[in-house]
């Protein structure tokens, strides 16, 4: 019997959501992965297995959602809440509200923090130990000067993105005042922001198909590093065609990156040596997330329509786990020319 090769863009899970998917991530802990949707719910999935552990609903669209520990996590809603679930027993407790959709949660293990960014032009801190109990779980609010699109942390720090092209960097430490108030120095609406997980600065890409690298050291030396790249465009009769980019990824080992477009591509890139390792076949439909695992050997792709055209008839929304093979992700090492003997 001939043994089957593996699809060219890895294998689907059973049971995905229904709807648009929002984000997913794998735990640092195991190959857990959890998936946020516009169909109310957030999952949670061995990836490895192919098992569907849990699933919670919500009152609205799961805009967001983020790991706690390997079997318990939070979420962000379009009915405002920011919600604690614990998967081994079904328990959800709401951390607090917002005054219009949570688009965005993170949890800080360096603080023991959850943050929350919304519509309602807010970043919100909570201590989710006092969830489910009399303790106040709401630590601060901090007003955003538009509305908050993507987050991201490292270490100390946080990076929120907003509307108007708007970064604020926070010290989690201190969080009276933003560390630095930047402007994108992308021309166009910011989709998404991660920060490089060697901590000196952060990726942020655009709805025209661009890229930004950043650095947090305001030096001049530090600055002289930034620059922007184009991706996820083609030509057609003579006609530039430009994608939004709404995914960066980080390789928790090298520190390259992926990059996943509404023209269903996925791009890794070495961002020290501004080139790009590989591009993977075509996805079925627009890349809406993607997440590494923890030892960078599995890459989770959501391939989810985000309405970029409109309401059209689209393929069916999938997540994909691909095995990563070094060659995709390793930095080539920069060749010299022998000098002349």
């Amino acid at each position: 019997m001939t043994a089957v090769a593996p699809p060219i863009v890895g294998r689907e899970l059973s049971n995905p959501p229904t709807d648009g998917i929002t984000n997913l991530r794998f735990s640092n802990h195991s190959d857990h992965l959890l998936v946020s949707s516009w169909d109310r719910t957030v999952r949670l999935y061995d990836a490895s297995g192919n098992v569907l552990r849990g699933e919670f609903n919500h009152g609205g669209p799961v805009l967001d959602c983020c790991f706690h520990d390997d079997s318990s996590g939070f979420s962000a809603s379009g009915d405002a809440t920011v919600r604690r679930l614990v998967f081994n027993n079904g328990k959800e407790d709401i951390l607090g509200k917002h005054e219009a959709h949570v688009r965005c949660v993170e949890y800080s293990y360096t603080t023991g923090q959850v943050i929350s960014g919304s519509w309602d032009k807010t970043l919100k801190c909570w201590d989710p130990r006092g969830a489910g109990g009399p303790e106040r779980t709401l630590v601060g609010t901090y007003a955003q000067p538009e509305r908050v699109y993507s987050m991201s942390l490292v270490g100390h720090r946080v990076v929120v993105a907003t509307a108007g092209r708007h970064v604020n960097v926070y010290d989690l430490r201190n969080m009276s005042q933003p560390e630095q108030r930047r402007e994108s120095s992308l021309k166009y609406q910011t989709r998404c922001v991660r920060c490089y997980p060697n901590g000196t600065g952060y990726a942020l890409s655009s709805v025209e198909g661009r890229v930004a690298m950043e650095f947090f050291d305001l030096s001049e030396a530090g600055q002289s590093k930034k620059y922007a790249f184009k991706c996820h465009r083609k030509s057609e009769a003579g006609r530039d065609i430009v994608y939004p980019v709404n995914a960066i990824a980080f390789h928790p080992i090298y520190g390259t990156f992926a990059t996943g477009g509404c023209d269903g591509i996925v791009n890794v890139w070495d961002g020290n040596n501004k080139k790009r390792l590989y591009q993977y076949a075509k996805y079925p439909t627009s890349i809406s997330a993607l997440s590494f695992s923890r030892d960078g050997h599995l890459l989770a792709v959501a391939s989810s329509y985000t309405f970029e055209e409109g309401n059209k008839p689209h393929e069916p929304d999938a997540i994909f786990i691909r095995s990563v093979n070094e060659v995709e992700v390793k930095p080539k090492p920069k060749v010299y020319a022998n000098p002349p003997a």
